[in-house]
């Protein structure tokens, strides 16, 4: 039974909560300018950073229920939704976690799928080096990879909130030129990610993925809007590095579990030449 004395402490320290994550939510909402996240130039503003309005469209949710969050007002909040915001506001891992806590709500989506990688998967990661490989989520965020991918990739030069493998693909130059069949390879990346978004449909991470991947992409929007679905295919696979020239691989998918959406990549040489280029790698 809950005394007298014990429910105004409960009720002062969910307030209290609330009232931190609202100040939380509009420190990091004030730092991002519209540039930053592709939106146009609208002259001088009252207030630094974005308004609440462009958050809520860019995080895929409605601008009364973001305001009412940052009012600290007693609202519900899913997992979908904060990782949304999370994105929006291009909050770091630890901000990320920060902001869950703030908020009531389970550990982070991408914190559960870092947590759903068995210990083996990295030791294998770890083993299959020189050989590029990668752990990624439906979402394709990019969960592990061992020093053979990063060589490749260059993924551990990146913010961790920007390690998405489509968001790369579609706005980062550096991977585009590492990318020399990169049409071919960006029209099968749309296609599969709209074929997996039918099970998340409604998902404000996927919304806001989407978002700015048209926003900040014509290519993307372009290819967006023909509607093709493509299924994932192992295939060959050609990079352009800076330092060793055209490496040649086989790309395998290996998913980590029966119902799991967490799949690892695996890039075997196509040829003498590019085995021999890995071999002196490390």
């Amino acid at each position: 039974m809950v005394t007298s004395t014990q429910l105004p402490v409960q009720v002062d320290a969910a307030e209290t909560r609330r009232r931190e994550l609202a100040e939380f939510l509009r420190s990091r909402r004030e730092r991002i300018t519209p540039e930053q996240v592709g939106l146009p130039h609208a002259g001088r503003r009252r207030t630094p950073g974005l308004r609440r309005e462009e958050v809520a469209q860019l995080a895929g949710v409605g601008v009364t229920w973001y305001t009412w969050l940052e009012q600290g007002r007693d609202i519900k909040v899913s997992e979908h939704v904060l990782e949304a915001i999370a994105r929006t506001l291009r909050l770091d891992p630890h901000e990320r976690v920060h902001l869950f806590t703030l908020a009531g709500a389970p550990e982070p989506p991408r914190d559960k799928d870092c947590r759903a990688i068995p210990s083996g998967v990295h030791v294998m990661l770890a083993k299959l080096d020189p050989l590029p490989a990668v752990v990624v989520n439906a979402l394709t965020d990019i969960m592990a990879y061992n020093r053979g991918y990063d060589f490749l990739m260059d993924v551990s030069s990146l913010p961790e909130t920007e390690r998405n493998a489509t968001l790369q693909v579609f706005t980062n130059p550096d991977w585009q030129r590492r990318l020399p069949d990169w049409q071919e390879r960006a029209d099968q990346l749309v296609g599969q990610l709209r074929g997996t978004m039918a099970k998340h449909v409604g998902e404000p991470a996927w919304k806001s993925l989407v978002k700015r991947l048209r926003r900040e992409s014509p290519e993307f929007e372009k290819s967006w809007q023909r509607h093709e679905v493509r299924p994932m295919r192992n295939l060959t696979k050609r990079f352009q590095h800076h330092e060793v020239g055209m490496l040649n691989f086989e790309y395998t998918y290996l998913w980590l579990g029966q119902r799991s959406e967490l799949r690892m990549t695996t890039y075997t040489p196509a040829d003498e030449e590019t085995a021999t280029k890995l071999a002196t790698l490390f």
